[in-house]
């Protein structure tokens, strides 16, 4: 594990949040490059350091974010579900997931086999519904 891909990680464990390329990369203070920083997040999600999925907001265009795995436990793994607020771009963790019955019945019903799943919800938090 390079310093760079300690301190990537360190980064996105740290993080109440997901986040993107290019905020990892203001977080690093310019002790490498842009590219760099691509290819430690592609290097830590081959690992199963870190998950990634793509977004798409009006203001902010589309994106993708990234998030620390956990200890893996379970068929899919643990990991968390986002919810994305569309007028102030917070995100607000869903907690562990919900879905492995539900995946489990998909897998039975049709006969597939899922190996990984990406759950992220939109709309409005609390406090930008309140102030409508």
């Amino acid at each position: 594990m390079t310093k760079t891909r300690q301190t990537t990680l360190d980064i996105l464990r740290n993080a109440k949040e997901p986040l993107s390329a290019s905020a990892i990369f203001q977080l690093i203070d310019d002790r490498c490059d842009p590219v760099t920083v691509y290819r430690t997040l592609h290097y830590l999600e081959e690992q199963g350091l870190a998950d990634s999925f793509i977004l798409h907001c009006d203001e902010h265009g589309t994106e993708r974010y990234y998030t620390a795995c956990g200890d893996c436990e379970g068929k899919h793994g643990l990991h968390h579900h986002w919810f994305h607020c569309e007028k102030c771009h917070c995100f607000i963790d869903l907690g562990n997931c919900k879905l492995d019955s539900l995946v489990a019945s998909y897998e039975h019903d049709l006969g597939l086999v899922v190996s990984s799943h990406t759950l992220y919800l939109t709309g409005l938090c609390n406090n930008c519904r309140d102030s409508r």
